[in-house]
């Protein structure tokens, strides 16, 4: 299965159209609970009031709270490895292609760390739901890093192939150390040096 495919399942899991204007509104009204409040402490009620819309109206869409969460971060993943993928150049020396990569994945983080902190710490909890989703999604992370170190720069200079289980580390490496420094209530910014040596020494061909 191609990346982009794979994006794009991700998104048909849960999205019924995303011009939907009541649907957006109770993603995003989801979104802002949990900048505020977390989500294990958001209620339907709290996404309605937050959407300005209705509780049947979101049992129109969702079938639960987490369903709708479920939805949240599958797109918010989705529109991550899309903005990985953009800020890459798949010309440029390797070295600096995990720079690029790492300097989005911080971005993203930096631009909603309470969504990404509820991603990497709140999903587990959720059950069999969660752990369907949590697979997903790493396997598009995992195509994601495979796909960018498939190329004619890797091939020729860095380390290719790079195998899955290096590639399940580093991701798991990143993750954590995102989500430490947000619940620290660190920038995540500042561990940009050490994530990219870390990643280049964790890659480099032995």
């Amino acid at each position: 299965m191609t990346l982009m495919r794979t994006v794009r399942r991700l998104q048909d899991q849960t999205a019924t159209a995303d011009d939907d204007g009541f649907r957006r509104r109770l993603l995003d009204g989801l979104a802002a609970s949990i900048r505020e409040q977390g989500y294990r402490n958001t209620t339907i009620a709290d996404i309605v009031r937050r959407a300005r819309t209705s509780r049947r109206t979101f049992y129109e869409y969702f079938s639960s709270k987490d369903a709708c969460f479920v939805a949240l971060l599958t797109a918010a993943n989705a529109e991550m490895i899309e903005r990985i993928l953009a800020a890459v150049d798949p010309a440029a020396p390797w070295k600096a292609q995990v720079r690029q990569a790492i300097e989005e994945w911080i971005d993203c983080a930096e631009a909603e760390p309470a969504i990404m902190l509820s991603w990497i710490r709140d999903v587990p909890s959720l059950g069999d739901t969660s752990r369907r989703l949590q697979r997903d999604m790493t396997e598009a992370f995992i195509t994601m890093i495979q796909t960018l170190c498939d190329t004619e720069e890797w091939h020729a200079n860095g380390p290719a192939p790079v195998s899955r289980q290096l590639t399940i580390m580093l991701l798991g490496g990143l993750r954590e150390l995102t989500a430490i420094t947000v619940e620290d209530s660190g920038r995540v910014r500042d561990v940009t040096e050490v994530a990219v040596q870390a990643s280049i020494a964790l890659l480099a061909p032995r």
